[in-house]
């Protein structure tokens, strides 16, 4: 980072500043750091290869060739939305300091809530993706079994060393995160490689031919409802659209990142483009090695490792396998990061139980090291419970998941769509250095609203229906909370007088980490 200098630093902890916060965190992300923590977190070989059954037992091929661009385009309207807000406001937890400051106290505390339930949720659902990956990969040679017991243990032993690895300081993850990047686009290309080699032939059709299993032999246990031919092609949108997330990881990072007015927007961007190009190739491939289709569908959930196993040279496959593996507790890695930084956010501003520890900033590692830790458990805990909780005959964790990716949309288009009626006035009155303009950034918006009604319908239909009583128990809920208790005593980010008035705090607490301002 010899581009950046003592003004550009003293730059960034002036905006900082300019909102009421104090450097505690260390910057050590470079741009392409930034790029990489986002980046990690979507990893088309995380949820590409773990949801690929939401596909190929829904409309098929044309799910992959039509669909995953269409669900790309989808998921990235969030995130130019986000970029353009973060641009102006560069701060860790950024989606709650977004809400509250385009919107109110209540629009903040709720954006902060779903995201950060989101996060919990969505760390858990990616270390059981894991779990479920090594054991039909390597579980044969090591005894591993599909029991509570196994998946808890393995998932609370990855989550401890991604936990472990990030207290050490934003150094060392940011390392492991650029690492990740390159592994990811490595591991792709050579899987698309090996696939095109192990085609039995290049029947590009079948990319864009509708078909429709849903219900069907094998391919009910991903939807277990008949449907029309059309709304199998609206299911398989969940595919890139539960992908293609996370990009708000470059928001959460910004007090650690170099440039960030201009690094951060950028980052949220650059992911998207570059998981959705990659994530399309690799995917198009492997449709074209499958044997046949029809039969594909019949799989299920064990589509990756039915194709694989019937077509990839034994050896090659393992090697995959390792790469494909170790991309994915890479990907926990860089989520634990990113809802530690959302927690170390909202508690330093009082908005969660125990904000006095959780927002403390070790001196030694300048890393939120009860966040980073907090976070990790509840992941975990979550993962316990609700996997030995059944509900109406679905386990729990099956039904909560479910609603993952809804609340963290919703956590994207709150601030977004604040941002649509703030954008111009005092509230916002100025873009960042990354613009696409008032007239752009309100496009834009208004088609994240559509697209969060479209993520939202799709996102309710069975086997998912417990996601509507959920999510709307969840804000009722929220709403009861917020009038009885929080309203009351929660006041928000600093803005305005209450910036100045923090300035003796921004003082004492840099000091407390060594930083030199």
């Amino acid at each position: 980072m010899s581009d950046y200098t003592e003004q550009d630093k003293k730059h960034d902890i002036h905006i900082l500043h300019s909102m009421g916060y104090a450097q505690e965190l260390e910057r050590r992300m470079s741009s392409f750091s930034n790029f990489a923590i986002s980046f990690s977190i979507i990893c088309i070989l995380s949820g590409g290869i773990n949801s690929l059954g939401q596909a190929t037992s829904g409309a098929g091929g044309a799910a992959i060739g039509l669909g995953w661009p269409l669900g790309c385009l989808i998921s990235g309207l969030f995130a130019l939305g986000l970029a353009q807000i973060g641009s102006a406001y560069p701060t860790a937890g950024g989606l709650y300091h977004w809400g509250s400051i385009l919107g109110n106290r209540f629009t903040g505390w709720l954006a902060a809530w779903l995201n950060l339930l989101g996060l919990v949720t969505v760390l858990g659902a990616i270390n059981v993706g894991t779990f479920y990956f090594f054991f039909g990969a390597f579980g044969s040679y090591i005894g591993l079994e599909d029991t509570l017991t196994h998946r808890v243990v393995f998932v609370a032993l990855i989550t401890g060393l991604q936990a472990l690895i990030n207290h050490f300081g934003i150094g060392l993850t940011a390392k492991l995160t650029d690492f990740s990047g390159y592994l990811i686009f490595a591991t792709a290309i050579l899987l698309t490689v090996v696939c095109l080699i192990s085609a039995p032939s290049y029947e590009i059709g079948r990319l864009f031919t509708f078909a429709n299993y849903t219900g069907t032999e094998g391919a009910s246990l991903v939807w277990p409802t008949a449907v029309s031919g059309s709304m199998a092609f609206l299911l398989g949108l969940l595919l890139p659209i539960y992908t293609i997330t996370g990009y708000d990881a470059s928001a959460h990072t910004s007090e650690e990142t170099v440039k960030a007015a201009h690094s951060v927007p950028k980052g949220m961007v650059s992911s998207v483009i570059w998981s959705a190009l990659f994530g399309y190739v690799m995917l198009c491939s492997f449709v074209l090695m499958i044997p046949n289709m029809d039969d594909a569908a019949k799989q299920g959930w064990n589509v990756f490792f039915w194709a694989m196993d019937a077509q990839v040279n034994p050896t090659m496959k393992e090697i995959l396998y390792f790469l494909i593996f170790v991309s994915q507790f890479l990907c926990g890695l860089a989520t634990v990061t990113s809802l530690s930084r959302m927690i170390f956010a909202f508690s330093r501003d009082k908005g969660l139980p125990g904000s006095a520890a959780l927002s403390k900033v070790s001196p030694k590692y300048r890393t939120p090291v009860s966040a980073i830790w907090t976070g990790s458990i509840l992941s975990v805990l979550f993962v316990w419970f609700t996997s030995a909780i059944t509900i109406a005959g679905t386990p729990a964790y099956s039904i909560v998941v479910s609603c993952t990716v809804i609340f963290l949309f919703l956590s994207f288009a709150l601030p977004i769509a604040l941002g649509f009626v703030a954008i111009g006035t005092p509230k916002w009155s100025k873009m960042g250095p990354w613009s696409m303009g008032v007239t752009g950034y309100r496009l834009v918006s208004v088609l994240v609203i559509v697209s969060m009604a479209v993520i939202f319908y799709i996102g309710i239909q069975p086997p998912n229906d417990w996601a509507l009583p959920i999510t709307v128990g969840f804000l009722v809920l929220t709403a009861i909370v917020w009038l009885a208790f929080e309203n009351k005593r929660f006041k928000g980010p600093p803005i305005g007088d209450e910036v100045a008035r923090r300035q003796a705090q921004i003082a004492a607490a840099e000091k407390a980490v060594g930083e030199v301002v």
